[in-house]
């Protein structure tokens, strides 16, 4: 039996979403590729697909199943490229998630000049929030901020980012500033959920963590929400100093509470331990690693003014 085969015919039939489009695709008839898919669940003793009449969808194993199986076939195919000469340029598909205003802010550019400068490689970018697992994704390469947890994936660090406190002149001009935490009982508080508690603010005083009661009179789910409403003067927000540094170095707004803020988040480039290095991924190492670490010495920098 030829598991690698089978395993990409289930991949075609997955993608087309029924045996007749993987045939086509692969010129092969449907019985073989019906065959192809039987083998392979006989040996992994799970179904993959549930078969109907009018569609073929993947069962809960063959949700799991896929994403490995794509990476596997994937680097399988880096691997030929590079025993047969071809390997030393960038080519097939690179999976990349990052944070979304980060990613938007400062990924995104970079993914566009990657482009530019590699034609045979697609990018699908995922900008999302949440932890995603690199392996069980299907994914390539990541961009985390915060503590890393236990992984087997290589990290590559290129900076740090820091949660600060804003509010425009404007505002502080008629509420007045904060001097210590507790005085943003007080405030007009704009809260991003995504970021913070809604009721309690973490500090750091003299290295020990306190923290400050906050009573908003704004909760936003989106950063940008919460950056749009503090710039117009309405109230405080705390955001992540990348969000925030342009407006800071345009005098747009005032950092509060600085010898109170909690310790740096550092900034990786994470991707999976013991896969084939592919060009691609390599390549797009090489071109955004330095890049973010240019961008988070910048905002260290402005942050320093």
């Amino acid at each position: 039996m030829d598991r690698i085969g089978n395993m990409a015919v289930f991949v075609a039939v997955a993608e087309s979403g029924s045996f007749a489009g993987a045939a086509r695709r692969l010129r092969r008839s449907p019985a073989a590729v019906t065959r192809a898919v039987a083998e392979l669940e006989q040996v992994l003793a799970v179904r993959l697909l549930d078969r109907t009449t009018r569609a073929v969808n993947l069962t809960d194993a063959g949700e799991r199943y896929l994403p490995g199986a794509k990476r596997l076939l994937a680097d399988l195919a880096e691997v030929e490229q590079s025993a047969a000469g071809l390997g030393s340029a960038p080519r097939g598909e690179l999976r990349v998630t990052a944070p979304i205003v980060f990613g938007r802010r400062h990924v995104l550019p970079l993914v566009t000049e990657f482009l530019a400068r590699y034609p045979d490689v697609n990018v699908r970018l995922e900008l999302t929030d949440r932890s995603v697992d690199l392996v069980d994704e299907g994914l390539d390469v990541a961009i985390r901020i915060g503590a890393l947890p236990s992984s087997s994936a290589i990290a590559t660090n290129v900076g740090t980012v820091r949660r600060i406190v804003v509010a425009t002149p404007d505002y502080l001009a008629r509420r007045g500033e904060p001097a210590v935490p507790d005085d943003l009982a007080t405030h007009d508080v704009i809260a991003f959920a995504g970021i913070d508690s809604l009721e309690r603010w973490r500090f750091r005083n003299a290295g020990a963590a306190v923290e400050a009661a906050v009573r908003p009179r704004l909760i936003v789910n989106t950063a940008e929400a919460a950056i749009d409403s503090a710039l117009s003067g309405f109230g405080i927000t705390r955001m992540l100093s990348y969000q925030v540094a342009d407006a800071l170095a345009a005098g747009l707004f005032v950092r509060l509470l600085r010898e109170y803020e909690t310790e740096p988040a550092p900034v990786h480039l994470l991707y999976p331990q013991g896969r084939y290095p592919a060009a691609k991924l390599r390549a797009f190492l090489d071109l955004v690693a330095p890049r973010l670490r240019q961008t988070c010495e910048r905002i260290e920098t402005i942050l320093a003014d």
